[in-house]
């Protein structure tokens, strides 16, 4: 009796067909450049997955892991700034570490840029080793100069993207800590209102003689985000202070005269010079330095509010000079120039215009660079101060405008840049984000009031009722509602 043979085993699939990415079969050009292209589109894809596949697994892994974390940061960071954008921002410049942790404010976006800059070298060390598993000598011809253009190209555009959001993750930590005071104790809103001195005037070698050409009082609603700037006329005379060192020493209001030495006059605009050159500022205002602020800023912060009749606790100065740098980064701004302004200005009094001027601003709608709207906002020898006063809040408005986050965020080096070289403020850290950030995103959708204290709206250039000056800008942050009179 014959015995049957046993079924013989089936043969294993060889290494080569059940595993062709890590065991490929080299000898065939055909499969290795197919080979060669799955793991170049794998490795952009999704960085790491080329080495689980065909290379060293752990760092696979360890690419993968980082590939994940990283998409994973930038899904919730999108959904934050759609959801919860003042708090993001809280969030990455350390706003709501308390003032006597504020050393540690800089530490998460000094993480988020060791982060990147460390997945950058991820992504370079998994192209390259990428490049060494395809094998491109076994490779078509064509097809391995391809993949290596491909492969180098993608890195270097991916990765110059992760390098600028280091670079601007850097910046905005910097430039947050370099404007804005650091440990300044946040002052609650005002009767409903953030009110901010805010000043122009230009730098150059005469600092201690600088004057503030330009002064308003910015007035954000707390609630609703609304904006309302106040324009106050350079020279408005006798004016009133609010309680301090000043009404101390100006009880009936300031009465000061031009003087050879000093040449301060009567204007608020003069005060700087009264205070920092005519008189000791220190001994007047001990606390100004201390706090972010000047004794001439001080004074004209007290000056404003006996004018205004409302608290001012924190001033922003724009150097005028670097104004122009403003502008431009935001990528210019639209103004409808309402008549033909020259540029420059006369070397004496009664000099005609031809002779001084060394270029026109042409009525009509414009799309002004930065030294353009300079002028704009300077120009003030063949019209009046109120109109300046006009144009400059026009400005005031037109860059306010281009603050929005697509702009900022495509310009963001230069607006960054620009900052730091043209700001000085007392606005403490802590009240910038998340408060105003958030009160900033309100106020897009609602047009700016302006108040200008001039013959046009009321205002006697020569003789202010103060009184009356007062009871306008409460009319204007405290409407009566329909169910209330206003006041007589």
């Amino acid at each position: 009796m014959s015995v049957a043979a046993p079924p013989r085993p089936r043969a294993r699939p060889s290494l080569t067909e059940s595993r062709p990415l890590r065991h490929p079969d080299a000898s065939s050009r055909e499969v290795m450049t197919r080979r060669g292209w799955w793991l170049v589109v794998l490795n952009v894809l999704i960085p790491g997955s080329a080495q689980i596949l065909a290379g060293n697994r752990r760092l696979g892994r360890f690419g993968l892991g980082a590939t994940l974390f990283l998409w994973t940061a930038l899904v919730l960071t999108a959904v934050a700034a759609l959801l919860w954008p003042s708090g993001l921002f809280a969030l990455a410049t350390g706003s709501f570490i308390p003032d006597f942790l504020s050393w540690f404010r800089w530490v998460p976006l000094t993480l988020v840029q060791v982060v990147l800059v460390g997945y950058i070298v991820l992504w370079i060390v998994l192209t390259i080793d990428t490049l060494r598993l395809v094998r491109l000598v076994r490779t078509g011809p064509v097809a391995r100069w391809i993949m290596t253009v491909v492969s180098v190209g993608l890195l270097v555009l991916t990765g110059s993207g992760a390098a600028w959001a280091a670079q601007a993750a850097g910046t905005t930590r910097d430039a947050f800590a370099t404007i804005f005071a650091e440990s300044a104790p946040v002052v609650p809103p005002s009767d409903g209102y953030y009110n901010i001195l805010l000043l122009g005037a230009d730098s150059g070698e005469g600092r201690d003689s600088m004057r503030f050409d330009s002064i308003s009082v910015v007035s954000i609603n707390a609630s609703t985000g609304a904006v309302t700037i106040t324009g106050i006329p350079r020279d408005m005379p006798n004016f009133p202070f609010a309680p301090g060192p000043m009404q101390d020493k100006y009880p009936d209001g300031h009465q000061g005269k031009y003087d050879p030495t000093c040449g301060w006059g009567s204007g608020i605009n003069q005060l700087r010079t009264e205070v920092e050159v005519c008189q000791d500022g220190n001994a007047l205002y001990p606390d100004a330095e201390a706090n972010g602020s000047e004794p001439g800023i001080e004074a004209t912060k007290d000056a404003a509010e006996g004018i205004l009749g409302i608290q001012i606790p924190y001033y922003v100065l724009i150097d005028m000079k670097g104004f122009a740098d403003v502008v431009d980064a935001l990528g210019g701004v639209d103004i409808n120039v309402q008549e033909r302004l020259p540029k420059g200005g006369p070397a004496y009094d009664g000099q005609p215009v031809d002779d001084w001027a060394f270029g026109w601003i042409e009525p009509g709608q414009q799309h002004m660079d930065g030294d353009t709207a300079q002028w704009y906002a300077r120009s003030r020898y063949t019209t009046s101060d109120f109109d300046r006063m006009r144009r400059q809040r026009e400005l005031q408005e037109a860059i306010l405008a281009q603050f929005t986050p697509q702009n900022v965020l495509q310009h963001f080096q230069q607006v960054a840049a620009a900052g730091t070289n043209i700001l000085e403020t007392d606005l403490p850290q802590g009240l910038i984000a998340p408060t105003l950030v958030d009160l900033a995103l309100k106020a897009k959708g609602q047009p700016v009031t302006t108040i200008e204290l001039t013959p046009e709206g009321g205002v006697d250039e020569f003789d202010p009722d103060y009184a009356q000056v007062q009871q306008i800008v409460r009319d204007k942050l405290h409407p009566p509602t329909e169910t209330e009179s206003p006041a007589p």
